[in-house]
């Protein structure tokens, strides 16, 4: 009976701490939203869609994009049963971005015409964004359909965070465009096919 290596960690139990992070992420997402308002009466229907369609769009963009990262580091570990000590201390420090999703998601969702908020926010998409490219890298070495589909938010999140400097109410429609990663990767294993 061989020993196991001390250097390699199994992935399932990473999986399993990074399930439980997600699920707690995007369940905070919307903690804030019942104490969005204090009414001094009894709203009417402006009044509520006044005070939460801001916040509603933007949980719904943040829930959209973690559930998107989730689907992606979800498959990522799939390909890897085992991981070397980088590799978990990397995949750490993405769950670790993904816990302060809430915090960033809160401040935009209250202060979202506000240019450094919106630069901040878009820096931490970026950041999701670089560290889940880098894991997949760190997984495939080299191009293939998955690099290419996990760089394209990287490339629609860095121009998003500059327009929301000089425009942050268009910013978060840049943002969206960031699950075409999710058509590429459609299109391009449509076109490769299941065994390729």
């Amino acid at each position: 009976m061989t020993e196991p290596n001390p250097d390699q960690f199994e992935m399932r139990r990473l999986e399993s701490l990074s399930n439980t992070i997600f699920g707690v992420a995007m369940t905070l997402l919307a903690y804030d939203l019942p104490k969005a308002a204090v009414f001094t009466s009894v709203p009417d229907w402006s009044d509520l869609a006044h005070v939460y369609s801001g916040k509603l769009a933007g949980l719904a963009l943040s829930f959209i994009i973690a559930g998107v990262f989730w689907i992606s580091h979800h498959r990522r570990l799939a390909r890897q049963p085992v991981g070397s000590r980088g590799a978990v201390i990397l995949n750490l420090f993405f769950l670790l971005s993904i816990v302060l999703l809430p915090v960033t998601n809160g401040l935009y969702t209250n202060y979202s015409m506000s240019s450094a908020v919106a630069v901040l926010y878009g820096l931490h998409l970026t950041a999701i964004a670089g560290l889940n490219a880098w894991l997949w890298w760190t997984i495939l070495g080299g191009w293939r359909q998955e690099i290419m589909a996990s760089l394209f938010p990287l490339l629609v999140f860095i121009p998003g965070t500059i327009v929301a400097a000089f425009a942050p109410h268009i910013a978060p429609f840049v943002w969206f465009i960031a699950f075409g990663g999710l058509a590429i990767q459609r299109f391009y294993g449509a076109r490769t096919g299941p065994g390729a």
